[in-house]
């Protein structure tokens, strides 16, 4: 009897200790920022993220993260974080900000169980950040001449700033970055590059979407009807835009004379700050085996009727030499809502090359494509942009009253940007 109540007795025992053992593997240990976490906001998120940036708070530590941690897990369930617009296979793009199932998933349960800091032993180095241009040290800084004032309060029309390069010759730039000077207060910076030397672009309407065609694409496409006086788009910069680095061999080519025109977005942010962004080029060490163009093509005429909650407007550009698309910028104002490109070729295929549904003006993004699109002679990139003019749109200014081109945030573009370079050069 005693050996049999022992035997027992040791099989409870194993079968206690066995469902403990069970237990605790069924039941995964929450993630800390320590170890999981931080490894993914210095992936994703602290570009923005960190103290000087852009962005509202810093993700850098876990001190400064951990009041923001409801919020985090709000605005990356719901897709807001990282913003990021386009719908594409991930890989297609260079500037992807996206997270991976995974990483949204871990990111909920470390919220969820408490937002535990976990052993600091296990937090890895933050990343460094340069101190000035992520590009390095420029070659050649143009800064606004003088400094504006923002105010503490109200809306500030877009302002528009002239600065002359005064190149005495052509200039192979590598890459391109834009630094606002007060970023609490600057939304987004486009910077425009003219030749004065360059004519006028050609403008055609047909089946009422306007197409741009000249004889030799480049730098002689402006980006609004009748010719733009700013020139074409070469950089931008909001929260999030990367500085434009061309790859190997690749460089764009700023005329001599050339004048700078920065379109800048100011908002008020509860006092007087002023501002004096700047662009810096860093210039190509030889000739490029290939010149990278930059080209708009835009659509100024249509009518967005009071109330329409998803108006069409398309425009067009047409390719008259073979060429490689590196890179498209689609740009609305706030009624904007989402946006399509589609390659239609000369034997009358179509494809979609670029996909936005939910276009969202606080992001002011330039995808860069990891593959160039191949465009064949003859080929056209036909951009479709559809508005919310509704009471249903939180951003519409007034959706009672029609809408027209304009450069206010309260009037409407549609406009896109593109970077590319012809395989004859």
């Amino acid at each position: 009897m005693g050996r049999s109540i022992v035997l027992i007795f040791g099989v409870a025992v194993c079968l206690l200790l066995g469902t403990a053992v069970i237990g605790q593997e069924a039941v995964s240990p929450s993630p800390t920022f320590s170890a999981e976490i931080a490894p993914i906001f210095y992936r994703n998120c602290v570009t923005c993220h960190r103290p000087g940036a852009m962005a509202p708070m810093s993700l850098l530590t876990y001190e400064a993260t951990r009041p923001w941690a409801r919020a985090i897990a709000e605005k990356v369930a719901n897709g807001t974080m990282p913003p990021w617009h386009a719908n594409a296979p991930s890989g297609t793009f260079l500037n992807e900000r996206s997270l991976t199932a995974a990483e949204r998933e871990t990111i909920l349960r470390w919220v969820k169980n408490g937002a535990p800091m976990g052993d600091p032993r296990n937090l890895p180095p933050p990343p460094e950040f340069p101190s000035d241009w992520t590009i390095g040290a420029p070659d050649a800084v143009f800064k606004m001449e003088t400094e504006f004032e923002v105010p503490a309060k109200g809306e500030v029309p877009y302002k528009y700033f002239t600065i002359p390069t005064n190149f005495s010759e052509d200039k192979w730039v590598q890459a391109i970055e834009i630094r606002p000077g007060s970023p609490s207060v600057v939304h987004h910076v486009l910077a425009f590059s003219r030749d004065p030397n360059e004519p006028p672009i050609v403008l055609r309407q047909r089946q009422n979407a306007f197409v741009l065609r000249v004889p030799e694409l480049g730098n002689r496409l402006g980006g609004a009807a009748g010719g733009n006086a700013r020139g074409v788009l070469i950089a931008t910069t909001a929260p999030g835009t990367n500085a434009q680095v061309f790859p190997s061999g690749h460089a764009m080519r700023i005329k001599a004379g050339s004048i700078l025109t920065f379109q800048v977005h100011y908002t008020a942010n509860g006092k007087v700050t002023k501002d004096r962004s700047a662009i810096g080029f860093v210039f190509a060490k030889k000739p490029p085996e290939r010149e990278v163009l930059s080209s708009s093509f835009s659509n100024p005429v249509f009518v967005i009727p009071a109330g329409d909650s998803n108006h069409r407007v398309d425009s067009a550009i047409e390719f008259v030499e073979d060429a490689r698309i590196l890179a498209i910028f689609p740009h609305t104002h706030v009624r904007g809502k989402s946006w399509q490109y589609r390659m239609v070729y000369p034997d009358g295929r179509s494809e979609t090359v670029l996909s936005v549904p939910k276009y969202d003006f606080n992001w002011q993004t330039y995808y860069e494509f990891a593959t160039p699109l191949t465009v064949p002679r003859g080929t056209r990139l036909e951009g479709t942009a559809h508005y919310d003019n509704s009471a249903a749109n939180p951003a519409n200014p007034d959706p009672a009253s029609a809408v027209r081109w304009g450069d206010q945030t309260w009037e409407e573009m549609q406009y896109t940007g593109i970077t590319f370079v012809l395989e004859r050069r």
